[in-house]
């Protein structure tokens, strides 16, 4: 059953960097042809006015990589770590996202409350939770074991070593749908998680 898990994960990241490639508005930023921000419409005043929203969406990898001109690599050829390495960035972003839109207060204080949802603790805990839900894809619990069954180099210092192996799990998760243009689905994990557990 893993080897088709696997095997449709092969063929889905397949698909991602054949979609991306064709990306109109991918493209565009890396030509330099999309207009300045300022000159583009909100989605808000677009739905005013009655125009239709863009149905294309900047593939931000894809984008940073092509305007830094560093050659994509296949997924697969990440191992557990890096992805986990990758994850925990864009995990700590939506989380000091999150933090700094609740509250506008010292950077101390930020940090603190950031704390509470980007230790490796809090992040076992979600995963826990959402494992128990049943939240997760076939292929995504797939991606989730790779990154818990990794052989760390570090232990976190607060942390027991099952805690810090299903966190890494977790951040591994999370750089796998970043890189793969599954950012909807990554936010809507973390909505779920810190819901199950703190509300």
């Amino acid at each position: 059953m893993e080897e088709g898990v696997k095997q449709k994960v092969e063929a889905q990241e397949k698909d991602v960097r054949e979609g991306v490639e064709q990306e109109p508005a991918v493209q565009e930023i890396l030509s330099g042809r999309q207009e300045p921000a300022a000159q583009r419409e909100s989605v808000g005043q677009q739905e005013a006015s009655g125009k239709a929203a863009p149905s294309s969406q900047v593939f931000l990898p894809d984008a940073i990589l092509g305007l830094f001109r560093q050659e994509k690599k296949d997924i697969r050829m990440y191992s557990p770590l890096a992805l986990a390495y990758m994850g925990d960035a864009i995990y700590d972003l939506v989380i000091r996202t999150m933090v700094v839109a609740k509250a506008n207060m010292p950077a101390h204080k930020l940090h603190h409350l950031t704390v509470q949802y980007v230790s490796a603790r809090a992040q076992s805990e979600i995963i826990q939770a959402l494992l128990e839900a049943g939240v997760l894809t076939e292929e995504e619990q797939y991606i989730y074991r790779r990154g818990r069954n990794a052989k760390p180099h570090t232990m976190a210092k607060n942390a027991t070593i099952a805690d810090y192996k299903r966190a890494t799990g977790f951040e591994a998760l999370c750089g796998y749908l970043y890189l793969t243009g599954h950012m909807e689905r990554l936010l809507e994990l973390v909505r779920t998680g810190i819901r199950l557990i703190w509300e």
